[in-house]
């Protein structure tokens, strides 16, 4: 029997959690970052689901754990971890896990004012504005965005058919825009999106493929992306997006505003240096941005940016007691 302790300094980007794992996490193998993630997930996912899922987290908890680079042009390697997995890329989460890093000492950047990430997705640049200890402002520059697919279709019983679109922005969204059986976001409670989402999901995964051309090992749609119209001044565009078990992404998401941006720079609607500002489920803003123009196996793709804040709230030791019968976590579905 052990007692497993972590040291965590708890915060939150534009609304939506980030816990990130200061101290206690085991070290990984890998020669990359995506290495380490599948070590992680074979021998330690327990960390994961004990940090994140109930009693010790709730059903809207990420955050990530800092590891050396395995790249010799990063300052830090990062394994995301959440409800829903150890994704490849998180974008609210490295908002959040730079905040926290530079305000709290745990990085030394190689350059002040930006920060290089070795994620499994791939380098992701972070530019960030400190002012005096805080940091108000991070810029992400992701990684390569693009559309998957156009009009796939699925059966959701208690809404009818929907027709998407699939874009990736470190991973794989669903996009459901206006139509017969959906006319905006707006029109729902956050209980009817959190309903139908699974069993959206479920149907293209069951029904179609999602594996990026040049990674394979990333694979399978994870988010669905619910769409409006803005709400906020300045707002291009509204959205809510649905990840694990149960939860909707109270920040605009990163990743998932990368893919949006990729598929509107597919349909003629974004050219490079175009501005693209996202609002979320609760009036948070992101500004996004079509850095430049590139190809991902074979296909048109996007570097996309985005720019958020984040704040940290506290600080937490938490233990995963091998006493206690919930110590790798539970969800209530």
């Amino acid at each position: 029997m052990a007692n497993h302790t972590f040291q965590c300094i708890d915060g939150h980007t534009c609304g939506n959690p980030v816990r990130v794992v200061s101290g206690g996490a085991p070290p990984l193998q890998g020669e990359t970052m995506l290495e380490r993630r599948a070590h992680f997930l074979a021998e330690y996912d327990w960390i994961r689901t004990g940090l994140m899922f109930e009693p010790r987290g709730h059903d809207q908890m990420s955050g990530s754990i800092l590891y050396p680079p395995t790249r010799d042009d990063c300052d830090v390697g990062i394994l995301f971890i959440e409800t829903s997995g150890c994704l490849p890329m998180c974008g609210h989460g490295t908002i959040g896990t730079v905040t926290t890093a530079i305000e709290h000492g745990l990085v030394s950047p190689a350059t002040p004012g930006e920060l290089r990430l070795d994620t499994p997705a791939g380098l992701v640049v972070a530019e960030y504005r400190q002012e005096g200890r805080f940091v108000e402002e991070v810029r992400i520059t992701n990684v390569p965005s693009f559309l998957h697919e156009t009009g796939l279709t699925a059966e959701v019983d208690g809404l009818g058919t929907l027709t998407v679109d699939v874009a990736y922005g470190g991973n794989f969204y669903a996009v459901v825009e206006p139509q017969e059986a959906f006319a905006d976001m707006a029109n729902h409670s956050a209980a009817e999106l959190v309903g139908w989402s699974p069993k959206l999901r479920a149907a293209l995964n069951a029904n179609y493929d999602f594996i990026h051309p040049e990674k394979p090992e990333i694979s399978g749609l994870s988010h669905i992306m619910w769409t409006g119209k803005p709400n906020a001044s300045g707002a291009h565009a509204r959205n809510a997006v649905f990840y694990g078990d149960k939860a909707l992404d109270r920040s605009p998401c990163g990743t998932g505003t990368s893919a949006r941006m990729a598929l509107e720079h597919a349909r003629g609607n974004l050219s490079v240096g175009d501005d693209f500002v996202h609002e979320s489920i609760i009036g948070s803003l992101f500004n996004g941005r079509v850095e430049r123009q590139v190809e991902v196996g074979g296909r048109s793709a996007i570097v996309p940016s985005i720019g958020g804040w984040a704040r940290v709230t506290g600080f937490s030791t938490i233990f995963i007691d091998d006493r206690d019968p919930y110590a790798h976590g539970f969800v209530v579905t």
